[in-house]
C-alpha cells in the first residue's frame, strides 16, 4: 500500500523542500545548435542593422530636389551615370542632375537622398524620366533603423526560436553562451513491455512510455536519454537505475509503482541512497501511484505504466523542473481559457484531470471537448488530446459552457 496519500500541492511542496531546481552551468553553443536553448547572457548590439543606407525598393537613386514638381504631363529629366548592385561598394556619385540604377537591398551612394520606384520612371538611353517627385529620404532605410549600436537585443533568460537566432545571425555572431541542456534518463519498466521494431509475442505490448516520455522531455528543452525496457526484477532495476543516475541529471521511470506483486520500484529507490522516496501516492486520478525520489541530489520520477497517466504527472510534476534547469520560466502561454462542452465529475476525494480536445463552436468561441479515456491506458487518448482541465478536490463538479483553463500539452 501507499504510505501516505499526499494532495498535488503536498506533493510538489515536498519535491521543492528536497530539490531546487536551477541552470547547472553554462555553455557556448553554435547558432544552428541554438533553437529551443536559453540564453545566459544578454545580446548588445556591436554594429548598427542595417550597417549602411539601403535602398527598400527596385529603382534609381536621386537627389529629391530633382524630382520636386515632376508629374505624368511634365517628367524631371535626369542623367544616368551608373548602377548600384546589392553586395558592392558604392563608387559613383550622384550630384544635381543625375542618378543611379539602383536594387532593392543596395548601398546609397554618395549625395543620394531619395530613391524613385522604377515604377514611375521612364529610360531612354542614358536618359531618365522620372513621373513622379518624391521626398527626402523615401525609400531609404538608414544606417541603424532596425538594430542601433549598443543596444540591448535580447535577455538572459531568453528562449530562443527562429527568430531570436535570426537576429543573432545579422548581428554577425556565430555563437552564443547558453544554460546547459539537463539530460533525463528515460527507461521502462513491465515483463510484458516490448521495444518497437520487435516482433511482438503474444501477451505482450510495445512500449509507449519511453518514446512518449522522451518526446516530452525534449518538449521541455531538456535531452532524453533513453535506457530500455527492464523486468520488474529488484536486482535487474537496482542496476538499471544506478546507470540511469550516472547518465543524467534527473531519471523519469514508467511502470512498477502500484501495490501489486511485481511492483518493487519504490522499494529499489530507496535501497539506493537516501533521503530515498520523498512521495509514494498521491490523490489524484489519473496518476495515483506517482512515487518520486531525491538519491545523490538527483529527482527520479515513478509514474503509472498507463501512458495517459505517464505523460498527464510528467507535464504536472518533471516538466516544471526540467524547464527550470534549461533557464525557461513558468510560462502563461501553455494555458489557455475554454468552455466546457459538457458536466463532469471529479473523483470523490481526489483532484481530477480531465483531457480535453480544443476547438471553434458555432459561436468561433473555444470550446474544450473531453476526450473518451474509458481506461486510464487508453492510447488514443495521447494523440487526441490538446491539453487537460483540472477539477479541484472540494469541487463537485464544472457545469456545460462553464470557462475553464486548459492546460496545453505542447507551446
Amino acid at each position: 500500500m501507499f504510505r501516505k496519500l499526499l494532495t498535488l500541492d503536498e506533493a510538489r511542496q515536498v519535491i521543492h523542500q528536497h530539490f531546487k531546481p536551477k541552470p547547472s552551468g553554462v555553455e557556448e553553443t553554435t547558432l544552428l545548435e541554438a533553437c529551443n536553448r536559453v540564453l545566459a547572457e544578454d545580446i548588445t548590439a556591436t554594429l548598427d542593422i542595417p550597417p549602411f543606407n539601403r535602398s527598400t525598393v527596385d529603382g534609381y537613386a536621386v537627389k529629391a530636389e530633382d524630382t520636386f514638381g515632376a508629374d505624368e504631363n511634365k517628367p524631371a529629366r535626369l542623367n544616368l551615370c551608373g548602377t548600384v548592385n546589392i553586395g558592392e561598394p558604392t563608387k559613383t556619385a550622384v550630384t544635381r542632375g543625375t542618378a543611379v540604377e539602383i536594387v532593392t537591398g543596395a548601398p546609397i551612394p554618395e549625395g543620394v537622398d531619395a530613391v524613385v520606384m522604377v515604377e514611375h520612371t521612364e529610360r531612354k538611353d542614358n536618359a531618365l524620366y522620372v513621373y513622379s517627385a518624391v521626398a527626402k529620404d523615401e525609400n531609404i532605410m538608414k544606417a541603424g533603423a532596425d538594430i542601433k549600436k549598443g543596444e540591448k537585443v535580447l535577455k538572459t533568460g531568453q528562449l530562443l526560436g527562429s527568430r531570436e537566432i535570426g537576429v543573432l545571425a545579422a548581428l554577425g555572431m556565430a555563437k552564443a553562451k547558453f544554460y546547459r541542456i539537463p539530460h533525463v534518463a528515460v527507461l521502462s519498466t513491465g515483463a510484458e513491455v516490448t521495444e518497437p521494431g520487435r516482433r511482438l509475442p503474444p501477451g505482450k505490448i510495445y512500449d509507449i512510455n519511453a518514446y512518449s516520455l522522451s518526446a516530452a522531455v525534449l518538449e521541455s528543452s531538456g535531452k532524453p536519454v533513453y535506457l530500455g525496457v527492464f523486468p520488474d526484477d529488484m536486482a535487474e532495476l537496482q542496476k538499471a537505475l544506478k546507470q540511469a543516475l550516472t547518465s543524467a541529471d534527473i531519471v523519469v521511470t514508467s511502470g512498477g509503482v502500484s501495490v501489486g506483486p511485481k511492483d518493487v520500484m519504490p522499494q529499489a529507490l530507496d535501497s539506493l541512497g537516501k533521503p530515498g522516496v520523498i512521495v509514494c501516492g498521491i490523490a489524484i486520478k489519473p496518476g495515483k501511484p506517482t512515487t518520486v525520489a531525491l538519491i545523490d541530489k538527483k529527482l527520479v520520477f515513478s509514474l503509472p505504466g498507463h501512458p495517459t497517466s505517464a505523460l498527464l504527472v510528467f507535464h504536472l510534476l518533471a516538466r516544471p523542473i526540467i524547464e527550470r534547469m534549461t533557464g525557461i520560466k513558468a510560462e502563461k502561454n501553455l494555458r489557455v481559457k475554454a468552455f466546457m462542452t459538457m458536466r463532469m465529475f471529479p473523483a470523490k476525494g481526489r483532484r481530477t484531470f480531465i483531457m480535453v480536445k480544443l476547438k471553434r463552436d458555432k459561436s468561433n468561441r473555444l470550446v474544450a471537448e473531453p476526450v473518451p479515456t474509458g481506461l486510464s491506458g487508453a492510447i488514443t487518448t495521447l494523440a487526441k488530446a490538446d491539453g487537460f482541465v483540472e477539477i479541484a478536490e472540494n469541487q463537485q463538479y464544472i457545469d456545460v459552457n462553464e470557462q475553464v483553463v486548459v492546460r496545453l500539452f505542447k507551446r
